[in-house]
Protein backbone atom coordinates (compact mmCIF):
# COMPACT_ATOMS: atom_id res chain seq x y z
CA UNK A 1 0.00 0.00 0.00
CA UNK A 2 1.22 3.18 -0.56
CA UNK A 3 2.53 5.49 2.38
CA UNK A 4 2.02 9.40 2.74
CA UNK A 5 3.01 11.95 4.75
CA UNK A 6 -0.60 13.30 6.20
CA UNK A 7 -0.18 16.91 5.62
CA UNK A 8 -3.00 19.36 4.92
CA UNK A 9 -2.88 19.00 1.44
CA UNK A 10 -2.53 15.29 1.51
CA UNK A 11 -5.60 15.20 3.51
CA UNK A 12 -7.43 17.66 0.79
CA UNK A 13 -6.32 15.55 -1.81
CA UNK A 14 -7.76 12.22 -0.12
CA UNK A 15 -11.17 13.34 0.19
CA UNK A 16 -10.98 14.87 -3.17
CA UNK A 17 -10.81 11.29 -4.50
CA UNK A 18 -12.90 9.27 -2.41
CA UNK A 19 -15.96 11.66 -3.46
CA UNK A 20 -15.30 10.47 -6.64
CA UNK A 21 -17.00 7.23 -5.43
CA UNK A 22 -20.19 9.06 -4.47
CA UNK A 23 -23.24 7.61 -6.89
CA UNK A 24 -24.04 11.42 -7.65
CA UNK A 25 -20.84 11.72 -9.66
CA UNK A 26 -22.42 8.92 -12.13
CA UNK A 27 -24.97 11.03 -14.11
CA UNK A 28 -24.37 9.35 -17.40
CA UNK A 29 -26.47 6.15 -15.60
CA UNK A 30 -29.34 8.86 -14.54
CA UNK A 31 -31.18 8.72 -18.50
CA UNK A 32 -31.39 4.83 -18.46
CA UNK A 33 -32.61 4.79 -14.30
CA UNK A 34 -35.04 7.58 -15.29
CA UNK A 35 -36.54 5.51 -18.08
CA UNK A 36 -36.74 2.83 -16.50
CA UNK A 37 -38.65 4.40 -13.34
CA UNK A 38 -40.99 6.25 -15.81
CA UNK A 39 -41.65 2.77 -17.74
CA UNK A 40 -42.76 1.23 -14.43
CA UNK A 41 -44.38 3.61 -13.31
CA UNK A 42 -46.96 3.62 -16.53
CA UNK A 43 -47.30 0.49 -17.00
CA UNK A 44 -46.59 -1.88 -13.98
CA UNK A 45 -46.29 -5.68 -14.68
CA UNK A 46 -45.58 -5.24 -18.20
CA UNK A 47 -42.67 -3.21 -17.81
CA UNK A 48 -41.15 -5.13 -14.65
CA UNK A 49 -41.21 -8.47 -16.26
CA UNK A 50 -39.61 -7.35 -19.66
CA UNK A 51 -36.59 -5.75 -17.53
CA UNK A 52 -36.78 -9.25 -15.48
CA UNK A 53 -36.71 -10.74 -18.65
CA UNK A 54 -33.85 -8.07 -20.32
CA UNK A 55 -31.48 -7.66 -17.68
CA UNK A 56 -31.96 -11.51 -15.38
CA UNK A 57 -33.31 -13.66 -18.42
CA UNK A 58 -36.04 -15.07 -16.58
CA UNK A 59 -39.13 -15.02 -18.18
CA UNK A 60 -41.85 -14.21 -14.91
CA UNK A 61 -45.51 -13.46 -14.42
CA UNK A 62 -48.11 -12.39 -12.14
CA UNK A 63 -48.31 -15.72 -10.71
CA UNK A 64 -44.88 -16.61 -10.26
CA UNK A 65 -42.99 -13.26 -9.56
CA UNK A 66 -44.02 -13.80 -5.84
CA UNK A 67 -41.59 -16.39 -3.98
CA UNK A 68 -43.71 -19.08 -2.41
CA UNK A 69 -43.71 -21.07 1.17
CA UNK A 70 -42.52 -24.18 -1.33
CA UNK A 71 -39.76 -22.42 -2.47
CA UNK A 72 -38.59 -20.97 1.08
CA UNK A 73 -38.97 -24.37 2.47
CA UNK A 74 -36.87 -25.75 -0.09
CA UNK A 75 -34.03 -23.56 0.55
CA UNK A 76 -34.24 -24.43 4.31
CA UNK A 77 -33.97 -27.95 3.34
CA UNK A 78 -31.07 -27.79 1.46
CA UNK A 79 -29.34 -24.96 3.33
CA UNK A 80 -26.30 -25.97 5.80
CA UNK A 81 -28.20 -25.90 9.19
CA UNK A 82 -25.42 -24.95 11.20
CA UNK A 83 -25.56 -21.32 9.41
CA UNK A 84 -29.12 -21.63 10.27
CA UNK A 85 -28.12 -21.96 13.65
CA UNK A 86 -25.42 -18.77 13.32
CA UNK A 87 -28.04 -16.70 11.66
CA UNK A 88 -30.38 -17.36 14.34
CA UNK A 89 -27.75 -16.37 16.88
CA UNK A 90 -27.52 -13.02 14.89
CA UNK A 91 -31.07 -12.44 14.98
CA UNK A 92 -31.06 -12.96 18.61
CA UNK A 93 -28.17 -10.09 18.93
CA UNK A 94 -29.34 -7.58 16.55
CA UNK A 95 -32.90 -7.62 18.13
CA UNK A 96 -31.45 -7.10 21.54
CA UNK A 97 -29.62 -3.82 20.20
CA UNK A 98 -32.48 -2.33 18.46
CA UNK A 99 -35.08 -2.75 21.34
CA UNK A 100 -32.96 -0.35 22.79
CA UNK A 101 -33.30 2.27 20.43
CA UNK A 102 -37.10 1.90 20.95
CA UNK A 103 -38.95 5.64 22.14
CA UNK A 104 -42.47 6.38 23.42
CA UNK A 105 -45.49 8.09 22.87
CA UNK A 106 -45.61 10.77 25.15
CA UNK A 107 -48.36 13.40 27.01
CA UNK A 108 -47.41 16.59 28.95
CA UNK A 109 -50.42 18.22 30.96
CA UNK A 110 -50.40 21.79 32.58
CA UNK A 111 -53.03 22.99 35.11
CA UNK A 112 -54.36 25.85 32.48
CA UNK A 113 -55.73 23.12 30.16
CA UNK A 114 -52.44 23.00 28.03
CA UNK A 115 -51.92 19.35 26.50
CA UNK A 116 -48.74 18.98 24.55
CA UNK A 117 -47.59 15.10 23.14
CA UNK A 118 -45.55 12.81 20.65
CA UNK A 119 -47.29 10.16 19.27
CA UNK A 120 -44.95 7.34 17.93
CA UNK A 121 -46.29 5.36 14.83
CA UNK A 122 -44.64 2.36 13.08
CA UNK A 123 -44.60 3.16 9.00
CA UNK A 124 -47.10 0.83 7.93
CA UNK A 125 -45.36 -0.68 4.53
CA UNK A 126 -41.81 -1.10 4.20
CA UNK A 127 -39.88 -2.15 1.12
CA UNK A 128 -36.79 -3.55 1.46
CA UNK A 129 -33.80 -4.55 -1.27
CA UNK A 130 -31.38 -7.33 -1.37
CA UNK A 131 -28.80 -7.74 -3.45
CA UNK A 132 -28.58 -11.26 -5.80
CA UNK A 133 -26.01 -10.33 -8.22
CA UNK A 134 -22.95 -11.33 -8.09
CA UNK A 135 -22.92 -12.28 -4.60
CA UNK A 136 -25.47 -12.66 -2.03
CA UNK A 137 -25.95 -10.95 1.60
CA UNK A 138 -27.97 -12.40 3.92
CA UNK A 139 -26.38 -10.32 7.05
CA UNK A 140 -27.96 -7.58 5.16
CA UNK A 141 -31.71 -8.91 4.41
CA UNK A 142 -31.47 -9.60 8.28
CA UNK A 143 -29.84 -5.92 9.03
CA UNK A 144 -32.74 -4.51 7.32
CA UNK A 145 -35.48 -6.62 8.55
CA UNK A 146 -35.24 -7.10 11.78
CA UNK A 147 -34.98 -3.45 13.11
CA UNK A 148 -38.13 -2.94 11.24
CA UNK A 149 -39.72 -5.86 12.83
CA UNK A 150 -38.94 -4.33 16.10
CA UNK A 151 -40.35 -0.94 15.04
CA UNK A 152 -43.66 -2.60 14.60
CA UNK A 153 -43.88 -2.48 10.90
CA UNK A 154 -47.46 -4.15 9.55
CA UNK A 155 -45.81 -5.02 6.06
CA UNK A 156 -42.41 -5.51 4.78
CA UNK A 157 -42.17 -6.41 0.65
CA UNK A 158 -38.90 -7.87 -0.20
CA UNK A 159 -37.69 -7.22 -3.83
CA UNK A 160 -34.33 -9.54 -4.89
CA UNK A 161 -33.12 -10.60 -8.45
CA UNK A 162 -33.65 -14.73 -9.62
CA UNK A 163 -31.48 -16.30 -11.84
CA UNK A 164 -32.54 -17.39 -15.12
CA UNK A 165 -34.44 -20.53 -13.98
CA UNK A 166 -36.42 -18.18 -11.42
CA UNK A 167 -34.51 -19.27 -8.17
CA UNK A 168 -33.58 -17.07 -5.77
CA UNK A 169 -30.80 -17.71 -3.63
CA UNK A 170 -31.27 -19.97 -0.37
CA UNK A 171 -29.13 -18.25 1.78
CA UNK A 172 -31.24 -14.59 0.85
CA UNK A 173 -34.44 -17.13 1.23
CA UNK A 174 -33.04 -18.48 5.02
CA UNK A 175 -32.61 -14.96 6.38
CA UNK A 176 -35.84 -12.96 4.99
CA UNK A 177 -37.52 -15.96 6.79
CA UNK A 178 -35.56 -15.93 9.76
CA UNK A 179 -36.34 -12.24 10.39
CA UNK A 180 -40.17 -12.34 9.45
CA UNK A 181 -40.32 -10.73 6.11
CA UNK A 182 -44.18 -11.14 4.77
CA UNK A 183 -43.48 -11.52 1.51
CA UNK A 184 -40.80 -11.65 -1.67
CA UNK A 185 -40.79 -10.64 -5.37
CA UNK A 186 -38.06 -12.05 -7.72
CA UNK A 187 -37.20 -8.70 -9.38
CA UNK A 188 -33.93 -6.16 -8.92
CA UNK A 189 -32.57 -3.85 -10.22
CA UNK A 190 -33.63 0.11 -10.77
CA UNK A 191 -37.07 -1.91 -11.76
CA UNK A 192 -37.90 -3.25 -8.46
CA UNK A 193 -37.13 0.15 -6.97
CA UNK A 194 -39.68 1.53 -9.32
CA UNK A 195 -42.46 -1.10 -8.44
CA UNK A 196 -41.73 -0.56 -4.79
CA UNK A 197 -42.24 2.86 -5.01
CA UNK A 198 -45.04 3.32 -7.31
CA UNK A 199 -47.09 -0.04 -7.23
CA UNK A 200 -47.66 -2.38 -9.61
CA UNK A 201 -50.82 -4.99 -10.66
CA UNK A 202 -48.67 -7.88 -8.27
CA UNK A 203 -45.89 -5.41 -6.45
CA UNK A 204 -47.56 -3.46 -3.73
CA UNK A 205 -46.09 0.01 -3.17
CA UNK A 206 -44.52 0.89 0.28
CA UNK A 207 -43.87 3.84 2.29
CA UNK A 208 -39.95 3.76 2.36
CA UNK A 209 -37.27 1.65 0.52
CA UNK A 210 -34.67 0.21 2.17
CA UNK A 211 -31.42 -1.85 1.89
CA UNK A 212 -28.24 -1.74 -0.73
CA UNK A 213 -27.71 -1.90 -4.27
CA UNK A 214 -25.36 -1.20 -7.07
CA UNK A 215 -25.27 2.25 -8.95
CA UNK A 216 -28.75 1.50 -10.64
CA UNK A 217 -30.40 0.67 -7.44
CA UNK A 218 -28.90 3.84 -5.79
CA UNK A 219 -29.55 6.30 -8.93
CA UNK A 220 -33.29 4.81 -8.64
CA UNK A 221 -33.54 5.16 -4.85
CA UNK A 222 -32.37 8.70 -5.44
CA UNK A 223 -34.94 9.65 -7.84
CA UNK A 224 -37.99 7.86 -6.26
CA UNK A 225 -37.12 9.92 -3.32
CA UNK A 226 -40.23 12.20 -2.53
CA UNK A 227 -42.69 9.31 -3.96
CA UNK A 228 -41.66 7.00 -0.66
CA UNK A 229 -38.97 7.96 1.70
CA UNK A 230 -35.75 6.03 1.82
CA UNK A 231 -32.50 5.22 3.97
CA UNK A 232 -29.91 6.71 2.15
CA UNK A 233 -28.34 6.79 -1.20
CA UNK A 234 -25.36 4.28 -0.37
CA UNK A 235 -21.98 4.40 -1.62
CA UNK A 236 -18.95 1.90 -1.77
CA UNK A 237 -17.71 0.31 1.52
CA UNK A 238 -14.97 1.96 3.57
CA UNK A 239 -12.49 1.34 6.49
CA UNK A 240 -10.56 3.90 8.09
CA UNK A 241 -8.45 2.52 10.94
CA UNK A 242 -6.55 4.95 13.91
CA UNK A 243 -3.59 3.24 14.88
CA UNK A 244 -0.31 3.70 17.02
CA UNK A 245 2.71 1.75 17.50
CA UNK A 246 0.60 -0.37 19.94
CA UNK A 247 -1.21 -2.25 17.58
CA UNK A 248 -0.83 -5.62 15.52
CA UNK A 249 0.35 -4.59 11.95
CA UNK A 250 -1.47 -8.17 11.16
CA UNK A 251 -4.68 -7.75 12.24
CA UNK A 252 -4.43 -3.90 10.73
CA UNK A 253 -3.52 -5.08 7.30
CA UNK A 254 -6.50 -7.89 7.75
CA UNK A 255 -8.93 -5.70 8.56
CA UNK A 256 -7.92 -3.10 5.55
CA UNK A 257 -8.18 -5.72 3.23
CA UNK A 258 -11.39 -7.33 4.48
CA UNK A 259 -13.08 -4.19 3.23
CA UNK A 260 -10.77 -4.06 -0.03
CA UNK A 261 -11.90 -7.00 -1.28
CA UNK A 262 -15.68 -5.79 -1.48
CA UNK A 263 -15.26 -4.19 -4.79
CA UNK A 264 -12.73 -2.32 -6.59
CA UNK A 265 -14.33 1.31 -4.85
CA UNK A 266 -14.11 0.10 -1.42
CA UNK A 267 -11.85 2.87 0.56
CA UNK A 268 -9.38 1.18 2.93
CA UNK A 269 -7.13 3.89 4.93
CA UNK A 270 -5.06 3.30 7.91
CA UNK A 271 -3.63 6.84 9.99
CA UNK A 272 -0.62 6.10 12.46
CA UNK A 273 1.48 8.51 14.03
CA UNK A 274 4.61 5.68 13.55
CA UNK A 275 5.86 5.57 10.43
CA UNK A 276 7.97 2.10 11.24
CA UNK A 277 4.46 0.69 12.00
CA UNK A 278 3.08 1.72 8.44
CA UNK A 279 5.90 -0.05 6.87
CA UNK A 280 4.84 -3.22 8.95
CA UNK A 281 1.46 -2.91 7.77
CA UNK A 282 2.12 -2.31 4.33
CA UNK A 283 4.34 -5.33 3.91
CA UNK A 284 1.93 -7.46 5.52
CA UNK A 285 -1.15 -6.24 2.81
CA UNK A 286 1.15 -6.93 0.15
CA UNK A 287 2.07 -10.67 1.40
CA UNK A 288 -1.62 -10.97 2.52
CA UNK A 289 -3.41 -10.02 -0.76
CA UNK A 290 -0.72 -12.57 -2.47
CA UNK A 291 -3.17 -15.23 -1.35
CA UNK A 292 -6.56 -14.22 -1.17
CA UNK A 293 -8.86 -15.29 -3.85
CA UNK A 294 -9.91 -12.33 -4.93
CA UNK A 295 -6.65 -10.54 -5.37
CA UNK A 296 -7.36 -8.77 -8.55
CA UNK A 297 -10.16 -6.93 -6.92
CA UNK A 298 -8.35 -5.87 -3.84
CA UNK A 299 -5.36 -4.91 -5.80
CA UNK A 300 -7.56 -2.37 -7.99
CA UNK A 301 -9.27 -0.61 -4.56
CA UNK A 302 -5.93 -0.41 -2.81
CA UNK A 303 -3.93 1.21 -5.82
CA UNK A 304 -7.61 3.40 -6.58
CA UNK A 305 -8.77 4.21 -2.92
CA UNK A 306 -6.12 2.55 -0.32
CA UNK A 307 -4.11 5.05 1.68
CA UNK A 308 -1.46 4.78 4.79
CA UNK A 309 -1.33 7.99 6.23
CA UNK A 310 1.24 8.88 8.61
CA UNK A 311 0.35 12.09 11.49
CA UNK A 312 2.83 13.86 13.21
CA UNK A 313 0.62 13.53 16.30
CA UNK A 314 -2.75 11.79 17.54
CA UNK A 315 -5.16 14.75 17.22
CA UNK A 316 -3.92 15.55 13.60
CA UNK A 317 -4.93 11.70 12.64
CA UNK A 318 -8.06 12.19 14.77
CA UNK A 319 -8.49 15.67 12.50
CA UNK A 320 -8.19 14.01 9.76
CA UNK A 321 -10.37 10.67 10.69
CA UNK A 322 -13.59 13.04 11.14
CA UNK A 323 -12.70 15.06 8.29
CA UNK A 324 -13.24 11.79 5.93
CA UNK A 325 -16.17 10.56 8.64
CA UNK A 326 -15.61 7.04 7.23
CA UNK A 327 -18.54 4.34 7.29
CA UNK A 328 -16.15 1.79 9.70
CA UNK A 329 -13.76 3.32 12.02
CA UNK A 330 -11.57 0.95 13.69
CA UNK A 331 -9.40 2.09 16.90
CA UNK A 332 -5.88 0.23 17.98
CA UNK A 333 -4.10 2.64 19.99
CA UNK A 334 -3.35 1.75 23.49
CA UNK A 335 -6.04 3.95 24.64
CA UNK A 336 -9.03 3.34 22.22
CA UNK A 337 -11.54 4.52 24.72
CA UNK A 338 -10.11 7.92 24.96
CA UNK A 339 -9.78 8.53 21.08
CA UNK A 340 -13.31 7.16 20.68
CA UNK A 341 -14.44 10.62 23.03
CA UNK A 342 -12.80 12.93 20.48
CA UNK A 343 -14.53 11.26 17.34
CA UNK A 344 -17.35 12.98 16.20
CA UNK A 345 -17.83 11.68 12.58
CA UNK A 346 -18.14 7.70 12.27
CA UNK A 347 -21.17 5.55 10.76
CA UNK A 348 -19.75 2.85 13.62
CA UNK A 349 -17.02 2.57 15.87
CA UNK A 350 -14.90 -0.97 16.24
CA UNK A 351 -12.36 -0.50 19.87
CA UNK A 352 -9.63 -2.81 20.40
CA UNK A 353 -7.54 -5.47 19.14
CA UNK A 354 -10.73 -8.26 19.06
CA UNK A 355 -13.56 -5.98 17.45
CA UNK A 356 -12.30 -6.40 14.17
CA UNK A 357 -15.32 -4.90 11.16
CA UNK A 358 -16.66 -8.04 10.59
CA UNK A 359 -17.87 -8.39 14.30
CA UNK A 360 -20.26 -6.28 13.08
CA UNK A 361 -21.47 -6.96 10.00
CA UNK A 362 -22.32 -10.36 11.16
CA UNK A 363 -22.98 -10.77 14.70
CA UNK A 364 -22.57 -8.11 17.37
CA UNK A 365 -26.08 -6.58 16.83
CA UNK A 366 -25.24 -2.86 15.53
CA UNK A 367 -26.94 -2.13 12.05
CA UNK A 368 -24.08 -2.70 9.37
CA UNK A 369 -25.88 -0.19 7.08
CA UNK A 370 -23.83 2.72 7.57
CA UNK A 371 -23.49 6.27 6.22
CA UNK A 372 -20.87 6.42 3.44
CA UNK A 373 -18.63 9.21 1.16
CA UNK A 374 -18.40 11.83 4.32
CA UNK A 375 -21.81 11.54 5.17
CA UNK A 376 -21.88 10.04 8.91
CA UNK A 377 -20.97 13.92 9.29
CA UNK A 378 -24.96 14.02 9.20
CA UNK A 379 -26.64 10.75 8.67
CA UNK A 380 -26.94 7.97 11.44
CA UNK A 381 -26.88 3.61 10.83
CA UNK A 382 -29.79 1.99 10.10
CA UNK A 383 -32.41 2.00 12.87
CA UNK A 384 -35.27 1.42 14.60
CA UNK A 385 -35.80 5.17 14.27
CA UNK A 386 -35.84 4.90 10.19
CA UNK A 387 -39.10 2.58 10.35
CA UNK A 388 -41.32 5.28 12.85
CA UNK A 389 -43.02 8.35 12.41
CA UNK A 390 -43.52 10.85 15.27
CA UNK A 391 -46.52 13.10 15.27
CA UNK A 392 -47.00 16.02 17.69
CA UNK A 393 -50.10 15.99 19.48
CA UNK A 394 -51.80 19.76 20.63
CA UNK A 395 -54.60 20.81 22.95
CA UNK A 396 -54.87 24.14 24.53
CA UNK A 397 -58.16 24.88 26.53
CA UNK A 398 -59.85 28.21 26.35
CA UNK A 399 -58.21 29.68 29.22
CA UNK A 400 -55.03 28.01 27.98
CA UNK A 401 -55.24 30.38 24.42
CA UNK A 402 -56.81 33.58 25.43
CA UNK A 403 -54.04 35.13 27.43
CA UNK A 404 -51.52 34.45 24.10
CA UNK A 405 -54.16 34.53 21.51
CA UNK A 406 -53.18 38.48 20.72
CA UNK A 407 -49.40 37.42 20.31
CA UNK A 408 -49.87 34.76 18.62
CA UNK A 409 -52.07 36.65 15.99
CA UNK A 410 -49.59 39.47 15.66
CA UNK A 411 -46.68 36.94 14.33
CA UNK A 412 -49.08 35.61 12.15
CA UNK A 413 -49.53 39.24 10.77
CA UNK A 414 -46.02 39.90 10.81
CA UNK A 415 -45.57 37.13 8.53
CA UNK A 416 -48.31 38.71 6.51
CA UNK A 417 -51.01 35.86 6.99
CA UNK A 418 -54.11 37.72 8.09
CA UNK A 419 -56.06 34.49 7.79
CA UNK A 420 -53.88 32.65 10.22
CA UNK A 421 -54.46 35.60 12.99
CA UNK A 422 -57.99 35.66 12.00
CA UNK A 423 -58.63 31.87 13.03
CA UNK A 424 -56.88 33.02 16.05
CA UNK A 425 -58.57 36.36 16.96
CA UNK A 426 -61.98 34.94 15.88
CA UNK A 427 -61.92 32.75 19.24
CA UNK A 428 -61.66 36.38 21.56
CA UNK A 429 -65.00 37.36 20.30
Amino acid sequence: MRIVKLTNESRQDILTNLLKRNPGQYTEYENVVNEILQNVRENGDEALFSYTEKFDHCKLDSKSVRVTEEEIEEAYASYDKDLVRIMQDASANIIRYHEKQLTNSWIETKPDGTILGQKVTAIDTVGVYVPGGKAAYPSSTLMCILPAKVAGVNRIIMTTPCDAQGRVNPSTLVSAKIAGVTEIYKVGGAQAIAAMAFGTETVPKVDKIVGPGNIFVALAKKAVFGFVSIDSVAGPSEILIIADETADPRYTAADLLSQAEHDQLASSILITTSEEFAKKVSAEVDRMTEKLPRREIIEASLENYGYILVADNMEDAIEAANAIASEHMEILTENPFDIMTRIKNAGAIFLGPYSSEPLGDYYAGPNHVLPTNGTAKFFSPLGVDAFIKRTSIISYSKEALLPVAEDIARFADAEGLSAHAASIRIRKE
